[in-house]
């Protein structure tokens, strides 16, 4: 119980979720709770979540994949209205379910993970390192916007972990889109490499940059292909990778 607002206007929109619903009045109505619902949640505010907990995770499992992928693009937004607590007690393990979804779903949450990242702690945030690497591989191979959404998600989520975390897991995801069949998926990869090797020179990490440098020119440089020497002369071309480079190995290497 709350109150909020009427307990019987409550009651009605919860039966929203209802199967025998969806056949005989709407077979859309799961669909148009699932996109009320953030609504619905910040006007009941976080201490009547409870209220709402079991329809959504009722709607997280719905067996039509639309209603799913509306939550999925909207889990970042009732992340925010429930808080941190809440966040990693109900919303980490449905959003973990959308990761492994059709590309449908898991858009939703790849549009919005850097948002929904840094609302969690460092601890959990940095189990996520592990799975990055799955979204690299798509149902359809020609949906190439999946990995361009990854790049440019990936340039925002780096301020989110330290040196050694992006070198690790991070680098190696860029050097892979680096090396896509689509011409737009590199490019902006080129932009992640950048950012990249911006994050290791801003904190010091001179090791580190070092190290990738030497992995760039070797893997494009010195490619035995043109579109891998073209690469790298894009890299060199964005941003302040200059800077980067003459800081990091001598001119002429």
């Amino acid at each position: 119980l709350q109150d909020i607002i009427p307990q019987p206007l409550l009651e009605q929109y919860l039966s929203m979720t209802d199967p025998a619903r969806a056949q005989t009045v709407d077979t859309e109505i799961a669909k148009h709770c699932a996109y009320s619902l953030p609504g619905v949640a910040l006007t009941l505010g976080r201490q009547n979540w409870h209220c709402l907990k079991d329809t959504y995770e009722t709607l997280a499992s719905d067996v039509q994949w639309k209603v799913r992928r509306t939550l999925a693009f909207s889990i970042h937004e009732l992340a925010v209205i429930l808080g941190d607590q809440l966040t990693a007690a109900d919303l980490v393990p449905i959003f973990n379910g959308f990761l492994k979804d059709l590309d449908e779903v898991r858009i939703g949450v790849l549009k919005h993970l850097y948002d929904f990242l840094k609302l969690l702690h460092a601890d959990k945030r940095r189990e996520y390192l592990y799975q990055l690497q799955e979204f690299v591989v798509t149902d359809n191979s020609r949906n190439w916007r999946f990995r361009y959404e990854l790049a440019e998600q990936l340039i925002l989520i780096l301020e989110l972990y330290n040196p050694n975390d992006v070198y690790d897991y991070l680098r190696h995801i860029a050097l892979t889109l680096c090396s896509d069949k689509v011409s737009e998926v590199r490019w902006i990869s080129f932009k992640l490499v950048v950012a990249i090797l911006q994050k290791f020179y801003t904190n010091s990490a001179n090791a580190l940059g070092l190290n990738f440098i030497n992995e760039l020119v070797v893997r494009f440089r010195h490619s035995s292909k043109w579109v891998g020497r073209q690469a790298f002369a894009f890299i060199c071309q964005v941003g302040m990778f200059s800077l980067c480079f003459c800081l990091y190995i001598p001119f002429g290497a």
